[in-house]
């Protein structure tokens, strides 16, 4: 059975082939993070920070039925588009969903494993393993 994070992969995959090269792909990424809702002042605050990432990033967990819904920002566009397709795979599961999620291999299903220079890489890898920390704490709780 296809879990709804493989699900939103697969779209994502989808609309990564159709773009074709890198250069419309960056901007099609870019494009996702124009659409994340926007965090409080109060919620860009040292405890919603990511670290691990070169440019300023906040994330915000909300616990919703048995869910995690993730909310997220960047001083940087295209770590904004980032955001936005992690969002887009994480965000509305169960912690248990996430957890079983292989985000290495989904991450390198988009090309993204060689299209971003080494310090995005690492970033993008911190966002991940702090939805994944938060998903764990969760699931414990």
């Amino acid at each position: 059975m296809t879990s709804p994070i493989d699900t939103e992969l697969a779209r994502l995959a989808e609309d990564f082939e159709l773009l074709g090269d890198w250069e419309e792909r960056y901007r099609h990424v870019i494009d996702l993070g124009h659409d994340l809702e926007p965090l409080s002042d109060a919620e860009r605050v040292d405890d919603n920070k990511v670290r691990g990432c070169a440019s300023q990033v906040w994330l915000v967990t909300e616990p919703s039925d048995g869910t995690l819904r993730f909310r997220g920002d960047s001083d940087a566009h295209i770590v904004r588009g980032l955001i936005a397709l992690l969002l887009r795979l994480y965000s509305g599961r169960r912690p248990g969903d996430i957890l079983a999620f292989d985000a290495k291999a989904a991450l390198a299903t988009l090309g993204l494993d060689e299209a971003l220079s080494t310090q995005r890489s690492n970033g993008l890898a911190a966002m991940v393993e702090r939805i994944r920390r938060d998903a764990a704490e969760r699931l414990s709780a």
